[in-house]
């Protein structure tokens, strides 16, 4: 009989258990959907999602492009090799991603209250 009560407490605590972790997921999927970023690539790209966009008076009216802009901020990646994080107020990144065919960089500066688009270059490949 101990045996069964241990099994039925046991097949509890698992039922709320998955309750939670449905729900979790659920939410991680959804549209409001929860991102857990835990490297540091998708913690910066969060970071600049999060603050509204400013477009640098030298940057090509091609690349004006807020749906562009966004893309790399979604899926891009971040060289942090060339990027300047230690730099105030504003730190420097150099966003890498594939747009149409093409393998585009960002140069942007990300700062406490705005993120400003600086340049965005074609590479050769």
């Amino acid at each position: 009989m101990a045996f069964l009560k241990r099994l039925g407490w046991y097949l509890v605590g698992l039922s709320i258990g998955l309750i939670f972790l449905v729900f979790i997921l659920k939410k991680k999927s959804g549209e409001e959907g929860l991102d857990f970023c835990y490297l540091p690539n998708c913690r910066v790209l969060k970071d600049m999602r999060s603050k509204p966009l400013v477009f640098s008076e030298s940057l090509p009216e091609q690349y004006q492009d807020t749906l562009l802009i966004q893309s790399f901020l979604k899926d891009g990646n971040v060289d942090f090799g060339k990027s300047d994080t230690k730099s105030e107020p504003c730190k420097t990144y150099f966003i890498s991603h594939e747009y149409n065919g093409n393998e585009l960089e960002l140069k942007a500066k990300n700062c406490e209250e705005e993120v400003t688009i600086e340049n965005i270059l074609k590479i050769d490949g």
